[in-house]
């Protein structure tokens, strides 16, 4: 397991943690080609949500719309995001007892990239609008799942390296669909629409993704946070955990699950976005140790806010252009990964 750095009171940390979440989000609103006063978000969001002008409207009416329809619901929506793409990263570290293992390591972000190129190029999925390219990259997502999990289940000999392998195999051949479309089209504007969706675009946030999103999340945290003594048994390995009294059997079933519906909802909303369910966990662990009672509120949290800064990044470094935010977590978080690398000195596995 993890040693810690540095060993931070619970209470300490979440005192700083949760007015940090608040103002970054209060922040995010404020940041974009629109520069917006800090001041009115709260006041236009309390007048939206209680219904009835409690500020007097000192504001241009552009402001609301701008706070209420675009941007509100896409820092959320990354808040979100951020929270389920790091839980997901850290149930799969859990399952594998691999530091590298991530959301995609079962291929769900190749089959999804499929789904969504399919809709995008070729028009698949266009009876469900504008929610054509999300449903795509969904089905897409659960749909290689399935078939990963098939192909390691033949004969009964299901082990966890069979199933990462599958996953390798699976997410090559639905990178090579993905290719031979996006190589077949001619369509430069759908081409680069999809090249967006692939590197990760919080763009197209809405409110109506804002409540599945959480839904799947908040039920997550929950089961997960149930397993924790589960996960914690999990990284001595599956015969010390058996030992213990754990049915693995069970329990790594439900965190395939748990991670395969956190990344196929994340992803269908946000595109593929790397390094978060890496470089999270890692984070939290060099914190608070490897007990998941501690690590799922923290990575959940952390991930929030990681993702909703680098959605700001991905606003303003072009502005009024804007860059996908894959590229942008990808940046932050390689250095980060590298230099958390050279600082700590922990290991994986073991106490």
């Amino acid at each position: 397991m993890f040693k810690k750095i540095r060993k931070i009171p619970t209470s300490i940390l979440y005192f700083f943690l949760i007015p940090i979440f608040l103002i970054s989000i209060i922040y995010a609103i404020t940041y974009g080609s629109v520069h917006i006063n800090p001041s009115w978000v709260w006041k236009i969001v309390s007048n939206k949500i209680i219904n009835r002008e409690v500020f007097a409207i000192v504001w241009p009416s552009s402001m609301e719309n701008i706070i209420w329809d675009l941007r509100l619901p896409r820092v959320i929506l990354a808040a979100l995001v951020g929270a389920g793409l790091s839980i997901s990263g850290l149930l799969m570290q859990a399952l594998t007892k691999n530091s590298l293992a991530d959301p995609y390591v079962l291929g769900i972000s190749s089959g999804a990239s499929t789904g969504a190129v399919s809709a995008i190029l070729l028009g698949a999925f266009s009876y469900f609008g504008q929610y054509g390219v999300a449903v795509g990259a969904f089905l897409g997502s659960l749909l290689s799942t399935i078939l990963v999990f098939r192909i390691a289940n033949l004969k009964n000999r299901f082990t966890t390296t069979r199933l990462i392998l599958t996953g390798v195999a699976v997410g090559s051949m639905s990178s090579a669909i993905t290719n031979f479309i996006v190589f077949r089209s001619k369509n430069a504007q759908k081409l680069y629409s999809a090249m967006f969706w692939m590197t990760g675009s919080l763009a197209g946030s809405q409110w109506s993704f804002i409540l599945p999103t959480f839904l799947v999340l908040f039920i997550s945290i929950i089961l997960a946070f149930i397993l924790n003594k589960s996960l914690d048994a999990m990284l001595l390995g599956e015969d010390v955990a058996m030992t213990l009294g754990v049915g693995t059997r069970t329990v790594r079933k439900v965190i395939i699950i748990l991670s395969t519906l956190l990344t196929g909802i994340m992803v269908s909303v946000s595109g593929i976005i790397g390094f978060v369910g890496l470089i999270i966990p890692h984070m939290a662990r060099s914190i608070v140790g490897s007990s998941h009672k501690k690590l799922i509120p923290l990575v959940s949290l952390l991930g929030a806010i990681f993702l909703v800064w680098a959605d700001v990044f991905a606003r303003v470094l072009v502005s009024p252009e804007e860059l996908p935010i894959g590229v942008v977590t990808s940046f932050l978080g390689a250095p980060f990964f590298l230099w958390l690398i050279r600082k700590s000195r922990y290991s994986f596995g073991g106490k």
